[in-house]
């Protein structure tokens, strides 16, 4: 299990990147996770290519707001480092959704319930305590969290949150597309080109979603935009949906969240 990652000069997240690659019971866990979610229910993809999605843009909404002056909540309640919230975001990114192995219904609780003890093994050699246990917590809120209807009481969760609804690019939904499942959330998917993370102007990140058709307004209104909305930074994104449509006439040209 190879990951790429923008990691600099984060040196816990290269220890970590390695510890989770020959981890087999993790990488099982992925690939369980998915036989449920794609095989099983017929949904999208939910195993090792959409934690690495979520991870990357996890990463890097995270380090746009650093860069802007937002301070993570690790570093503003426990004095630890943005290297430390760089890896909780991408530790949180990688187990949110191990407890779809388990159900795909409630599988944040799941999630959380498999996470705590992967986590303590994880972090081993990397942190000593307080350090452990402060960055479980963390990490086990954020996973919690990353369901819409939960309150976000970090920015890490918000961030992790917001990632999770990036992955919306057409690739997502290749499997049950192909597969004859034909609903929104697989066609809507389809019509996402690609999804763009930037600095921002007006606010520190700016998300631009390219749609070739306009069914792709679904995954942005829709999914997006309600895990945004119940996220911890919404004041610090902008999203922007553009149509870039030849076939079909367009039905509006920009979409501003």
């Amino acid at each position: 299990m190879i990951f790429h990652l923008p990691i600099k000069d984060n040196i816990k997240i290269a220890k970590l990147l390695k510890k989770m690659g020959k981890d087999a019971e993790l990488i099982q866990m992925w690939k369980c996770a998915n036989v449920n979610a794609v095989d099983r229910c017929g949904i999208s993809d939910h195993g090792g290519v959409h934690i690495r999605i979520v991870a990357n843009a996890a990463l890097k909404v995270l380090r746009l707001l650093i860069k802007k002056g937002i301070k993570p909540s690790v570093v503003e309640n426990y004095a630890l480092t943005n290297g430390d919230a760089e890896l909780i975001v991408v530790l949180a990114s990688c187990l949110h959704d191990i407890g779809i192995s388990v159900h795909r219904d409630s599988h944040e609780e799941y999630s959380i319930q498999l996470a705590y003890l992967k986590l303590r093994e994880l972090l081993k050699d990397i942190y000593e305590e307080p350090e452990i246990t402060i960055i479980t917590s963390e990490i086990l809120h954020a996973i919690v969290a990353h369901n819409a209807k939960e309150t976000c009481l970090t920015i890490e969760a918000g961030v992790l949150k917001v990632a999770d609804a990036l992955d919306m690019a057409k690739g997502r939904s290749r499997i049950p597309f192909k597969a004859g499942q034909i609903n929104i959330h697989s066609v809507s998917a389809q019509a996402v080109e690609s999804v763009d993370i930037e600095e921002g102007e007006a606010r520190p990140v700016r998300i631009v979603i390219n749609l070739t058709s306009s069914a792709g307004i679904f995954q942005v209104d829709e999914l997006l935009k309600k895990k945004l909305m119940n996220s911890s930074i919404k004041e610090f994104i902008e999203v922007v949906a553009k149509q870039n449509i030849v076939s079909e006439k367009p039905i509006f040209e920009t979409f501003t969240i």
